[in-house]
């Protein structure tokens, strides 16, 4: 007997629309915000303190102390772009409290300026012919340059009209926590020395931050979503700890079945409970608005 012949890409095909699409590889991947422009600001440092060793004390002094502040002012640079891609990447977010940016371009003119004067110290023939016009004025656009090249830190608020700023704060350390198991499971699933794995689990972590990120958006979310950021990724980087050892010795692969099967089910748990926070906040909005058209009718508003 005949039979019609039907799937899921067929025009009356039924599709499962609860079930959710696979992540790819580098599905959620962000570009490292700390790119080669930053990674130059290590190199000045580098032929100031070798040009320093033989200028005498004070010369030599002088040289070191302004290629540490400019070291210091690169590595300040590093952590404020790393900042900064984190508050663009969320649609909530403070400023940083401490503006790393503007420290590193203020230490950078300090320390370009310390070197202009080191140079200007040994040139002279005399300590009292040395100006400080020079100095300062090398310091000053040496700020400015920075400036301009890798802008400035985030100066308010994203997103953060009408939330309970007490609230926030406890998602905060939540989801701090939370990322401190996400870190412990990398740095542990790396002994196991299989690039597969380690892919499996940075899928995993990208369908947990997804979680994260609703829980930021929305803090009421949190009662709802505490055991997953708590007991299931706690539980979930044992796990992953004790994998890693096993498999790293042993190489079993049922152990990596297992592993894997885990990773399959936290990751449905996990995105099932980021869709059903999501619908809650749907229904939300629409309670809202139904609100707000009853109580224009009763004023005497016609929504057509």
């Amino acid at each position: 007997m005949a039979k019609r012949y039907g799937g899921k890409f067929s025009p009356d095909g039924q599709s499962d629309a609860d079930a959710p699409a696979p992540r790819g590889q580098y599905d959620g991947a962000r570009v490292n915000p700390v790119g080669a422009r930053a990674n130059v600001m290590f190199v000045p440092a580098i032929p100031l303190v070798f040009l320093s060793l033989n200028d005498g004390a004070i010369g030599m002094t002088l040289g070191l102390v302004a290629a540490g502040i400019l070291t210091a002012a690169a590595f300040l640079l590093r952590e404020g772009l790393k900042a900064e891609d984190a508050y663009n990447a969320r649609r909530t977010a403070r400023r940083p409290a401490f503006p790393r940016k503007i420290f590193s371009s203020v230490l950078t003119g300090l320390g370009v300026g310390l070197a202009a004067y080191r140079n200007d110290y040994l040139d002279a023939e005399a300590a009292s012919q040395v100006s400080l016009l020079a100095p300062v004025l090398f310091g000053g656009v040496a700020t400015a340059l920075h400036s301009v090249a890798f802008g400035l830190d985030p100066m308010k608020n994203k997103g953060m009209e009408g939330v309970d700023t007490y609230q926030q704060d406890r998602v905060a350390r939540v989801v701090e926590d939370a990322e401190a198991h996400l870190n412990q499971m990398t740095d542990a699933i790396k002994r196991a020395g299989d690039r597969r794995i380690e892919a499996r689990v940075e899928r995993f972590q990208t369908t947990a931050r997804d979680l994260f990120r609703t829980v930021e958006e929305d803090p009421r979310d949190l009662a709802g979503a505490r055991k997953y950021l708590t007991v299931y990724l706690q539980g979930a980087r044992d796990a992953t700890i004790k994998f890693a050892d096993v498999y790293a010795r042993t190489r079993d692969p049922q152990a990596l079945s297992d592993y894997s099967a885990l990773l399959d089910d936290l990751e449905q748990n996990f995105s099932a409970r980021t869709r059903k926070m999501l619908l809650d906040d749907r229904s939300d909005l629409t309670v809202e608005i139904d609100v707000l058209r009853e109580r224009l009718q009763r004023e005497g508003v016609r929504l057509d």
